[in-house]
């Protein structure tokens, strides 16, 4: 009898659907929150001319990238449930795994010469108030990427939570050297 909604059907368990939506609905929220969240502190980091700010929403543009991979993976198996993973999900989550790396590096040379040569940043005051309301959100994502992906045993979600979870201490990073110099 438990088998019975599997063959009743054939594509996703309704649980699973659910739980796909739900999937879907965090991967879009998270592709719409980063490229504002992006927008604003590398435009913000730029005028303020705070690396961290700025560095900050360069990260969230690779966040992006990683939430476009869930969704393509989401809409594909929501098509073809048995399906293996197609050209768009993998590049697109090799290119964030691989982008995170390379910010990471160019961070903290650009970090050491800014330090070498002294300079300053003219207000960190967006730093805080940023990193302050990124914190409240993406941990929130954290969470339920981390409780789907646990359900649907979906390693790219959980993968993407993980992701999230660099967010998270970016902004913890920056909520801290942004307040150390306010």
């Amino acid at each position: 009898m438990k088998n019975l909604d599997l063959i009743a059907e054939p594509s996703i368990r309704t649980n699973n659907r659910i739980l796909y939506n739900w999937g879907l609905g965090l991967a879009l929220f998270t592709i719409v929150y980063n490229i504002a969240e992006g927008l604003i502190s590398t435009y913000l980091g730029y005028e303020d001319e705070s690396l961290a700010l700025f560095g900050f929403g360069a990260d969230s543009f690779i966040e992006v990238i990683s939430g476009m991979g869930i969704v393509d993976m989401i809409i594909r198996i929501r098509r073809k449930p048995h399906s293996n993973r197609d050209a768009f999900e993998r590049t697109a989550l090799k290119i964030a795994g691989f982008a995170f790396y390379g910010l990471v590096f160019v961070l903290v040379l650009t970090s050491m010469y800014t330090i070498w040569i002294g300079h300053k940043p003219v207000t960190t005051f967006w730093g805080v108030i940023i990193s302050v309301v990124s914190i409240s959100v993406m941990v929130l994502l954290v969470y339920g990427k981390r409780k789907i992906g646990t359900k649907l045993d979906s390693d790219p979600i959980l993968a993407d939570a993980n992701c999230t979870m660099v967010c998270v201490y970016m902004s913890i990073i920056l909520l801290v050297s942004s307040g150390i110099h306010e």
